[in-house]
């Protein structure tokens, strides 16, 4: 439902582009901005696997100093990321929020060669690792993996190939 306040936050929220002072640095997420569809693919931990095909919206915000993004995969989740640059550490603050499942995380991401990947653990303290890989101007492949031995073998959980919706 949209109310009156619903416009202000909208325009307080949302920006047309990035903050000056990092322009250079936002362009690692940067070239997500726009709408995306996708295939999944999720590993059950029991070896199933479920198929779905979702949406994927990022956008500017705060001013141009962070990237939201809004993942919809129907009957599996609904959350949304929230992607910050920190010159100090000259990294990315990786906030994913999913209130469907009520599962959250926080990452740092960083260019990994040619893939951006994002290093953080989950809520039992495992590794987790969510990379962006084959990416291309319209197109990209997103890997969710997991591991419980402090890195020394990694489980895949999800995967995503995504392909860019024209304006």
């Amino acid at each position: 439902m949209i109310t009156s306040a619903s416009p202000t936050l909208v325009h307080a929220l949302h920006s047309d582009g990035p903050a000056p002072d990092r322009a250079d640095k936002m362009s690692l997420y940067g070239w997500l901005i726009g709408r995306w569809d996708m295939d999944a693919v999720i590993h059950m931990d029991d070896g199933a696997k479920h198929n779905g095909r979702g949406e994927i919206h990022f956008g500017w915000v705060l001013e141009g100093r962070a990237i939201q993004d809004v993942w919809s995969l129907p009957g599996i989740f609904y959350g949304t990321t929230l992607r910050i640059y920190d010159p100090q550490i000259d990294a990315w603050h990786i906030l994913w929020i999913d209130p469907l499942r009520q599962f959250y995380t926080r990452q740092i991401g960083r260019a990994r060669g040619r893939d951006i990947v994002q290093d953080g653990k989950d809520d039992t303290g495992a590794d987790i690792r969510w990379s962006f890989t084959a990416i291309t101007p319209d197109s990209f492949r997103w890997l969710g993996e997991r591991s419980r031995d402090g890195g020394s073998s990694w489980e895949l959980q999800a995967e995503f190939s995504a392909r860019r919706v024209s304006a």
